[in-house]
């Protein structure tokens, strides 16, 4: 097992974007196909794709707004 932690990407106004290696399961335990040939996946977080869970850009077309940015990290002592 790798010790590589799996990087989350947050876009500014948009979905989160993940490396390609990966599954995600529905509620009862189905896995989604993930589009093909990619590097990255996208995944919806605003609720108004028609290809959930992945991101269609719909995010656009509503103004989605998620701008979070995580706290800055403590001073070093």
């Amino acid at each position: 097992m790798s010790d590589e932690k799996l990087i989350i990407r947050c876009r500014e106004n948009g979905p989160l974007v993940l490396p390609a290696k990966f599954q995600i399961v529905d509620h009862l335990g189905n896995a989604f196909l993930l589009p093909e040939g990619k590097e990255n996946v996208a995944l919806c977080r605003c609720g108004a794709s028609k290809n959930k869970p992945f991101c269609d850009g719909s995010h656009k077309a509503y103004s989605f707004q998620a701008a979070e940015t995580a706290p800055a990290p403590p001073p070093a002592s």
